[in-house]
């Protein structure tokens, strides 16, 4: 980052104190910081802190005569080669989706013509409300770059997702962003492709009220949903019964069978890779049209088996470019999963032991499967995990 200028804007949030540590950072990796400090920012760090770190002045507010006989609004948005807004609060996100600029930030944002990165942070409430969510989908849209934040514990008591990401992760994303080694757009590596994403159970009816199901939280496929699109997919995320909000800037298709399941992903088609997460039913009955009733004894149930739709999609044609499948095993997790990957005849497979707390837990520890051998991740949020493999994704891709 040497010699790199980043203009960094300060919201109000009580992550803003972690700015000071990413001003550091940036500072150590040899590039310049000149920091824009919001009303809200200075309720939380001054901007004699950051004017000591930065070893720059730090800007607070539109009105100053001085700067602005100069244009100096005009020229700190286009004297950087990236703008950061970190905290990115909803509040100011929802004036960059809207384009309002009633402050030095916003106007600096609406007249910048550099790229932008935002590192949210928020409530995990806010986070998940459908206002922020379309929010977050209009600025990477608009070919802004916003981190999925981290999950873990927040200063208001709340667990989830929400935190605002370390500062050595945005760091690492200021880097990559000014070093220039990114071929794509500030939207994200996988700008331009479409990726299919299964996630959750589905549930085959026995009768009107009672069900065949898998324990899925749907927790891991829609955190590898949202990791797609950060990095700057167009995903389609097909969804089995659960009560998961959808991630930013994700197109969601709800279903409930296997066979519903089936048809939704063959209409997506066609799509440049498709990551099957769901837990699929192998088998349904013939359902009931009346509830069965207890009193008349254990009912006789004739099973089918489901249609195998990981399988089925690597035999198309039309196949996308690269199918991931998952295995969940409790027995030889890896010799299970490798042998799966060669019936089904996908191109990776992921396996995680599913014996212990991991159907609706926080966490994951998987096995990559690939034709050329087997990488095993330690265990880390399912949140990590995701961004990890979509990272991955994009390289194949690439």
């Amino acid at each position: 980052m040497r010699g790199k200028r980043v203009l960094l804007i300060v919201g109000g949030g009580i992550a803003a104190y972690k700015s000071c540590e990413l001003v550091r950072l940036i500072r150590k990796a040899g590039g310049e910081v000149t920091c824009v400090l919001t009303e809200g920012g200075q309720q939380f760090v001054t901007a004699m802190t950051l004017a000591a770190l930065s070893e720059n002045k730090v800007y607070t507010s539109l009105f100053d005569l001085k700067d602005e006989v100069e244009m100096g609004h005009i020229q700190l948005s286009r004297a950087a080669d990236l703008v950061v807004v970190c905290p990115a609060t909803a509040d100011l996100m929802a004036k960059m989706a809207a384009g309002i600029a009633d402050d030095l930030a916003t106007t600096l944002l609406l007249a910048t013509d550099k790229p932008v990165l935002a590192a949210p942070a928020m409530n995990v409430r806010m986070w998940q409300h459908a206002a922020t969510m379309r929010n977050v989908a209009q600025l990477r849209r608009d070919g802004i770059t916003v981190l999925e934040p981290d999950e873990g514990d927040m200063a208001c008591g709340e667990y989830g997702p929400g935190r605002l990401p370390e500062p050595e992760r945005i760091l690492a994303a200021i880097d990559q962003q000014v070093s220039g080694r990114t071929e794509r757009t500030s939207a994200g590596k996988l700008a331009g492709r479409h990726i299919i994403v299964t996630a959750g159970p589905t549930h085959e009816p026995i009768d009107p009220v009672r069900v065949i199901a898998n324990r899925s939280s749907g927790k891991q496929g829609f955190a590898i949903a949202g990791a797609l699109a950060g990095l700057g997919a167009r995903v389609t995320l097909i969804a089995g019964p659960v009560s998961l909000p959808t991630p930013a800037g994700v197109d969601r298709s709800d279903v409930e069978t296997a066979r519903e399941m089936e048809a939704a992903v063959a209409a997506a088609l066609p799509a440049d890779a498709a990551v099957l997460v769901a837990a699929v039913a192998d088998w349904r009955v013939d359902a009931a049209a009346s509830k069965l009733k207890k009193r008349d004894g254990p009912p006789s149930l004739s099973w089918h088996p489901n249609p195998d739709i990981l399988a089925g999609l690597a035999g198309r044609p039309d196949r996308p470019r690269l199918i991931v499948g998952f295995a969940a095993e409790t027995d030889n997790v890896v010799a299970e999963a490798q042998a799966k990957r060669a019936r089904k005849g996908c191109d990776w497979i992921i396996a995680n032991d599913v014996s212990g707390d991991v159907m609706g837990g926080e966490n994951n520890a998987i096995h990559l499967i690939t034709e050329t051998g087997v990488e095993s991740w330690d265990q880390a949020p399912k949140q990590e995990v995701a961004r990890r493999l979509a990272d991955r994704i994009a390289d194949a891709l690439d």
